[in-house]
């Protein structure tokens, strides 16, 4: 078990068990880019909210979500308010007879959050009876997790680098399409080809989704109604709860409370 330290250096290929946990308290986390070779990776937070980067995609992670990471995946983890840090790896040799190798977002449950929680503030050697007993349990809820689809690809083109690092890093938001295309120089119509083909979402589909996410990292780190929608630059708070229940089937207070 170990209980990290902000910007503390951690390398799991280094360590030989089969199931290492980890947990801390952070703020202000920017992992930048990088991967396992050995291990495979589950990302966790019980509070605060989570944004995670891959090569080609962006997803966020609140309370009732978790983050299956295989390894030799290229990912980037970036929170801003304090997040309840949890992670465990294991060893792939161990993890593949049970989860397949692809990236995965799922739902955590009760029961799962309490193993999580057990595993993270285990001691790191073999593995007695009571603990294999426990994992057996956790690959069983794992198994039966259902997996969200809350994602966002995110475009690849050089002339958006720098911006796409903004929106990363929640320095600005995703302009209406004229303003991008002031900010960048490219027209219209260039960057609404470029989205289509990169993220298979124009422009303003692809802003929305950005908003979605974001608007939930913000609803989940408290911030009221009034902020958000100030935030996200919507015409009104009214406009803003429309907006979230048109894609999520639930306003802002049900989304939050159902996923307790």
């Amino acid at each position: 078990m170990a209980i990290l330290k902000q910007n503390e250096e951690f390398n799991a290929d280094s360590i030989q068990e089969k199931v290492i946990g980890i947990a801390s308290d952070m703020v202000m986390h920017d992992s930048g880019f990088h991967y396992h070779k050995t291990k495979a990776q589950l990302l966790y937070a019980p509070s605060g909210c989570m944004t995670v980067t891959t090569s080609d995609k962006q997803l966020v992670l609140p309370p009732f979500r978790m983050l299956w990471i295989p390894s030799n995946e290229v990912h980037r983890v970036n929170f801003r308010n304090v997040v309840a840090y949890r992670s465990i790896y294991f060893d792939e040799n161990y993890s593949k007879k049970y989860m397949t190798s692809d990236l995965k977002v799922l739902h955590v449950n009760a029961l799962l959050k309490e193993i999580i929680e057990r595993i993270c503030f285990w001691e790191w050697s073999d593995l007695g009876n009571n603990q294999m007993n426990l994992l057996k349990v956790f690959w069983d809820e794992m198994s039966m997790a259902p997996e969200e689809k809350l994602e966002l690809k995110m475009p690849q083109d050089r002339r958006f680098k720098k911006t796409v690092e903004e929106w990363t890093l929640r320095k600005s938001i995703p302009p209406m399409l004229k303003d991008l295309a002031e900010k960048t120089g490219a027209v219209e119509k260039t960057i609404s080809r470029i989205f289509k083909k990169e993220t298979g979402l124009s422009y303003q589909k692809w802003r929305q989704q950005w908003r979605l996410q974001r608007s939930i990292e913000l609803l989940v780190e408290g911030n009221s109604i009034g902020e958000v929608s100030h935030i996200l630059d919507f015409s009104s708070d009214s406009a803003f709860i429309e907006f979230f229940k048109k894609h999520t089937g639930s306003t802002p207070l049900q989304y939050l409370m159902k996923n307790e």
